[in-house]
């Protein structure tokens, strides 16, 4: 299945997830989530959340890439999921930590350039991104009422801001044939030219959970992931002293459950 056709499934799978939570008249909601109610308010929370990675692609190194290969920033845009486990250090306040996936996959070939067959000069290139990050959420409104010593049941909504920090592991990758700029005859060869490891992270974030039950319920979120590095001269780098912006704007949504 191709790429983008992927893309738009997914978002059109999440934009009806969200919808039909939205569209639940008020009755019915307030039944669901009151239809058991817990002896204490759960302390911990796990989501699992998919969505979309808007990549800002910026630096030398996408330059390069976009002005020699046919391909475009928003090639490096993806699906992405994400998984979080949070704490609640006060009724309003929870430390969480999280792990993100997001990787693209583009064909590409020479702008300039064509094999002596008069075939295009073709490649793949990968782009992918895993943040693991800590971060500290604020819920602006209670997430749930006691009513007295026994029972806690959750509110419908609950929105919340967050930010953190941690790292991202990133690869960029791409294999296929190049062109020796360098020589005299241009010569065309065949490699796989690499660009992976670590660089520290921050993020913002904002969201909301909507219950429906006592324990579990569905988590949307924004959140944007600043990162960026800049490639040594090691014998393992591939591309060298190359500026690489890896922050992205994402949205996601997914399932909760409380414990």
């Amino acid at each position: 299945m191709p790429a983008h056709s992927a893309r738009r499934r997914l978002v059109a799978i999440l934009g009806l997830l969200g919808l039909a939570g939205a569209m639940l008249p008020p009755s019915a909601g307030a039944q669901s989530a009151g239809r058991g109610f817990l002896f204490q308010e759960p302390r911990w929370m796990f989501a699992i959340r998919g969505g979309f990675d808007r990549a800002n692609a910026g630096g030398d190194l996408f330059e390069f890439v976009t002005d020699t290969l046919t391909l475009d920033r928003s090639d490096f845009s993806s699906v992405s999921y994400a998984m979080d486990l949070s704490y609640s250090v006060t009724p309003r306040i929870d430390l969480g930590f999280s792990a993100g996936y997001a990787a693209s996959k583009t064909p590409s070939e020479f702008r300039k350039y064509v094999g002596v067959d008069d075939l295009p000069i073709t490649q793949t290139t990968r782009f992918t991104r895993v943040p693991l990050m800590a971060s500290l959420k604020a819920y602006i409104l209670p997430r749930g009422q006691t009513i007295g010593s026994l029972a806690w049941i959750p509110s419908r909504f609950s929105p919340y801001v967050g930010a953190g920090g941690g790292a991202m592991m990133y690869r960029f990758q791409q294999e296929g044939e190049f062109v020796d700029s360098e020589s005299a005859n241009l010569d065309i060869f065949r490699d796989r030219l690499v660009s992976t490891g670590w660089t520290p992270a921050a993020q913002g974030l904002a969201g909301f959970d909507m219950a429906l039950g006592p324990r579990w319920g569905l988590t949307t979120e924004a959140k944007y992931t600043y990162a960026r590095k800049h490639t040594d001269t090691s014998d393992r780098e591939d591309f060298q002293n190359y500026r690489i912006d890896l922050s992205g704007l994402s949205a996601t949504m997914g399932f909760h459950v409380r414990f």
